[in-house]
């Protein structure tokens, strides 16, 4: 698919216009519905299936802490519009970090430039949607809250990751907060806004035994606000990063081989986000580069296996209330009972299948046009529990707990995950910890090999983010307690 990107910077500061409007997202902006026309006549001059201008404003804060001292502080604001237009599979992109008429006229003669025919013009009005569906409300902006509220939550988790144990040396805490206020402007006339928080911890440690260091760390993440930050959510991630620590001094590398394995509920969705899930988003299909593109309607898992992807998870990281094409967000059953059901689509694969956007159209900033991305992907619950599937191992397997990195390719599905924690398995019982291993497996093989999936599925609040085609956007991810009947690990050589 032919795709022009073209950049244009802001040198100093620039003029916003005066004309604003009543909708408080447009004189956020400095727009009105006026020049909207203006630029979304010059962007449809020559020919349109789609186009839409993706006006963006997001703060970001970051304080890190190392060892009881603020060693990184920062904050920055980022601003701009992309303009993008849609003629067929083409689709021409350009954006500025000016917001002034002339500035967004250009960008839009610069994307309008893949086509060759006639114009469609400018609606003749503008539909404003003023409610906002309410899946991350914060009682109060991150932009209210100042360091002298932030610095004494840092400062509590420093010190209960420190007293977690007498062998810990060196705690370090990251704390990030952003607002992010988006409006996206659709050539049929809709306007639609949303505001977006976010906001993540994450605590790492080292620890020391007899010379020897061992090192891991918790996260907690979502669309919260400051309120979230309570003694209970500070306990939690520092009580999961001294634990995941402490327990790799006495953990063992398993033999390798082909064993069951047993993927943990929640941190082990990672594994159906990359080996699973990327092979469901609808232009991999389009372009038939997915093993998914001809099994609409097949049996590829089993009967009690069902995987959805959800905006409308409240407070998630992956949450949306619209995507970022303007199109209202859902829950998506991709697999129902084993049976592949439908893709992730935005509106360009949705035309393509002759079917409704899935509201899957993400970007990552003003900078990007959308694709078909993931938002909260998780495997529903199963028919079993996790002591059921734990007892029902014959011989010798694993469970794999935490994950850290991973690589897929897309195409065929084939995957490697490295598991920083994890438990051995010996004739139905967990026998001890495990660390440093390697699962290597094919998705669409994994999936037909699930066994068992227990009742205890739940999304991770790890601070998440999706990476495709040089663009990064903040998921959610989940699994039941399941079992793999085979896999390959990579542990020590008899």
């Amino acid at each position: 698919m032919p795709q022009f990107l073209a950049g244009c910077s802001r040198n100093g500061a620039s003029t916003l216009p005066t004309k604003t409007s009543d909708n408080p997202f447009m004189a956020w902006f400095g727009v009105d519905e006026a020049m909207l026309r203006r630029v979304m006549t010059e962007l449809t001059s020559r020919g349109a299936t789609h186009a839409d201008i993706y006006f963006q404003h997001t703060r970001n804060n970051s304080i890190v802490m190392e060892d009881g001292i603020i060693s990184q502080a920062s904050s920055n604001i980022e601003q701009g519009v992309g303009l993008r237009v849609v003629l067929g599979d083409q689709v021409g992109f350009a954006f500025t970090e000016d917001l002034t008429e002339p500035a967004m006229i250009a960008a839009a003669r610069t994307a309008s430039a893949i086509a060759n025919g006639t114009g469609t013009g400018a609606p003749a009005h503008f539909t404003f949607r003023n409610e906002m569906r309410g899946y991350y409300k914060t009682s109060v902006p991150w932009s209210e809250v100042g360091v002298d509220k932030k610095l004494p939550r840092i400062q509590k988790a420093e010190a209960l990751a420190r007293a977690g144990d007498p062998s810990v040396k060196k705690v370090s805490v990251y704390w990030g907060d952003s607002e992010e206020r988006v409006m996206v402007v659709n050539r049929d006339g809709r306007i639609v806004t949303d505001h977006r928080p976010m906001a993540r911890m994450y605590v790492s440690l080292t620890a020391e035994k007899k010379g020897v260091r061992q090192s891991n760390g918790s996260n907690i993440a979502g669309r919260r606000g400051f309120d979230w930050f309570t003694d209970a959510q500070l306990d939690k991630v520092t009580h999961e990063a001294v634990d995941r620590t402490m327990r790799l001094f006495d953990a063992r590398r398993p033999r390798a081989g082909e064993m069951p394995v047993i993927l943990a509920a929640g941190a082990s969705g990672i594994l159906l986000h990359e080996a699973i899930g990327h092979g469901l988003e609808a232009d991999f299909n389009r372009k038939g580069t997915s093993i998914y593109a001809t099994m609409i309607g097949q049996k590829i898992a089993p009967d009690f296996v069902t995987i959805v992807d959800d905006a409308q998870v409240d407070h998630e990281r992956g949450a949306l209330n619209i995507d970022d094409e303007g199109n209202d967000t859902e829950r998506t059953v991709l697999v129902e009972n084993g049976v592949l059901r439908t893709y992730l689509h935005d509106q360009i694969s949705a035309d393509h299948y002759k079917m409704k956007s899935t509201g899957s159209g993400r970007r990552e900033s003003y900078r990007f046009a959308p694709m078909p991305r993931m938002r909260c992907t998780y495997m529903t619950n199963g028919p079993h529990t996790r002591e059921e599937i734990i007892a029902s191992v014959k011989g010798t397997g694993i469970i794999a707990e935490t994950f850290t990195n991973g690589q897929v390719q897309i195409g065929a599905g084939d995957y490697t995950f490295y598991i920083k924690n994890g438990w051995l398995v010996e004739d139905g019982k967990v026998t001890a910890p495990i660390k440093d291993v390697n699962i290597i497996g094919n998705g669409p093989e994994s999936l037909r090999r699930i066994t068992m999936a227990a009742n205890d599925t739940k999304l991770d609040t790890g601070g998440w983010t999706c990476g495709k085609d040089g663009q990064g956007v903040p998921v959610s991810q989940g699994l039941p307690t399941v079992l793999v009947s085979k896999m390959t690990v990579g542990g020590e050589n008899a």
